[in-house]
């Protein structure tokens, strides 16, 4: 939200009291922008440390803005606020217009200000963020020096609202409308192991072969282990094979199949670089699943602030040039 927005709105000199569409929206701009500042920080504190303006001058605000609407918006204790369910609704119908409007200032400012400049919020999976985004962060800042970066690794849901998240990084497409996504590299699924642990106990030649192998499994977020995926008889297939260990962060998955422990479904941007210099061995490649794609997400805008589209941009551009596609070389790796 620009700075100080709710406040120079609500001082506004009036027209008159005959003008009463002007009075009205003096009034009410000012009163939704406080009211989306606190639903989106779920205190009136925090909102006005946001907008930059007096906690009284929020909370007359909101006020203002419930007796006009003749409805009551929050839910105050002394411990929390909460939003009514006309609250609830009021902000459905309110956040995008109000959204619209400060992109085109921001917008101005941008294209008044010269170079893309600004704090962009990056969320991402952590496995992905690590091998993949953070080490292209640098050479971004060096050519965009103006934008400061703030990268957050989470396996959860991205929140472009509450949580002001400017661009994120998933594996796999969000079923969101209003989410562009952008499908960045392939997202590959390998089935591997190292040449010891092939050595030692060979390697599954079917799908349901993998319930007599070591299999290492991947916890999600949500709490539920990670299917693997295939595609058997040109149909897709998934199973969650019994696990001699689990682990919530792909890197800790990556590492334990390297120290020869099991055999796990890795990415390919984990499992490339081992790959390629026989730290690894493949398997199950004829059951390799349909591409799922890692994709650059970002709120569907028709102007999208310049910090935004340079990021999207360069990221593509490099990311692509890392050159992570390796299913075409499997063959090859497994039968040595």
């Amino acid at each position: 939200m620009p700075d100080n927005l709710a406040e120079n709105l609500a001082s506004t000199p009036r027209a008159g009291t005959a003008d009463a569409l002007a009075n009205s929206f003096a009034t009410s701009y000012a009163g939704v922008v406080a009211f989306l500042a606190v639903a989106d920080e779920g205190s009136f504190a925090k909102a006005s440390d946001r907008l930059g303006i007096g906690r009284s001058a929020v909370s007359r605000n909101v006020q203002k803005l419930e007796a006009q609407l003749d409805a009551r918006l929050f839910l105050r204790t002394t411990r929390s606020t909460s939003l009514t369910r006309e609250g609830e609704l009021f902000y459905r119908n309110c956040h995008p217009g109000v959204e619209r409007i400060v992109q085109a200032i921001e917008d101005m400012r941008e294209l008044r200000n010269g170079p893309p400049r600004g704090q962009l919020r990056i969320a991402s999976t952590t496995g992905f963020g690590r091998k993949v985004v953070a080490p292209l962060l640098r050479g971004f800042h060096e050519t965009y020096p103006e934008i400061a970066l703030e990268l957050s690794l989470d396996e959860g849901p991205p929140d472009f609202t509450s949580g002001r998240v400017d661009v994120a990084l998933r594996d796999g497409r969000m079923e969101d409308s209003q989410v562009v996504a952008r499908q960045l590299i392939p997202m590959q699924m390998i089935v591997c192991a190292t040449p010891g642990y092939a050595r030692e106990h060979g390697l599954p030649r079917s799908v349901e072969a993998l319930a007599e192998h070591r299999c290492i499994n991947f916890r999600m977020a949500s709490g539920r282990v990670a299917d693997w995926e295939f595609k058997v008889s040109g149909h897709p297939q998934k199973i969650t094979p019994h696990a001699f260990a689990t682990f919530n962060d792909a890197d800790l998955v990556l590492q334990a199949v390297l120290e020869g422990q099991g055999v796990a479904q890795l990415a390919g941007y984990q499992a490339c670089d081992a790959l390629r210099d026989g730290r690894l061995v493949a398997c199950l490649a004829q059951h390799a699943p349909d591409d799922r794609g890692h994709y650059v997400c970002y709120l569907s805008r028709r102007q999208l602030p310049a910090r935004i589209r340079v990021f999207v941009d360069y990221l593509t551009e490099h990311a692509r040039a890392l050159d992570l596609d390796c299913l075409s070389t499997l063959p090859v790796q497994a039968a040595r």
